[in-house]
């Protein structure tokens, strides 16, 4: 049995749910990934964002942070005209100065994976699966916008925290089982 928000008649989304959300990510690239894509996710669905996951690979230098925080006017009129893509301007831009920040992080904390994880000492915390923000994604809203980032709110932090494996928010009758969806082969 899978959480019930996924869309059966979705290969993609199934798969996504199977092998990736709740996952813990260590990886910092995958980690400004997820943040980007959450970000771009705001106000619409994550299915919708997802079936655009490989134009934005492709358009954002397959999320380089230390690329992205390069982008320039012309590279955010280049993004707004690929069709590929969600094109909102403001979620582009932010995603540049989100980029910069992310740098700084890394630079302060040895890695963003060391910052991001250091709000739960490294381990992953159990959820009901029916929250849209917490504590956790309060505090780490707060201290992100502190520092620069944009489109970073409560709900968009939360999300994020379930997709990368620091709050695990599957449902109770979820086979999600240690980092795995147990029927996966």
């Amino acid at each position: 049995m899978r959480c019930r928000w996924v869309d059966l008649t979705d290969p993609e989304y199934i798969h996504y749910h199977d092998c990736e959300w709740g996952v813990p990510v260590h990886s910092d690239r995958l980690l400004f990934e997820m943040l980007c894509l959450e970000s771009f996710q705001a106000g619409l669905s994550w299915q919708c964002v997802l079936h655009k996951r490989e134009n934005f690979r492709k358009a954002f230098d397959n999320f380089d942070a230390k690329k992205i925080a390069l982008y320039d006017n012309e590279k955010v009129t280049q993004l707004m005209q690929n069709k590929g893509l969600i094109r909102h301007k403001l979620k582009i831009k932010a995603s540049i100065q989100n980029a910069k920040v992310f740098l700084e992080i890394q630079k302060e904390f040895g890695s963003f994976d060391q910052y991001i994880w250091m709000w739960t000492q490294g381990k992953t915390i159990k959820s009901d699966g029916a929250q849209t923000r917490s504590e956790l994604s309060d505090q780490i809203s707060k201290d992100l916008k502190k520092r620069g980032m944009s489109f970073v709110g409560t709900t968009i932090i939360y999300a994020y925290l379930c997709a990368v494996g620091i709050i695990n928010a599957h449902d109770k009758t979820c086979d999600f089982k240690g980092g795995k969806y147990a029927n996966t082969d």
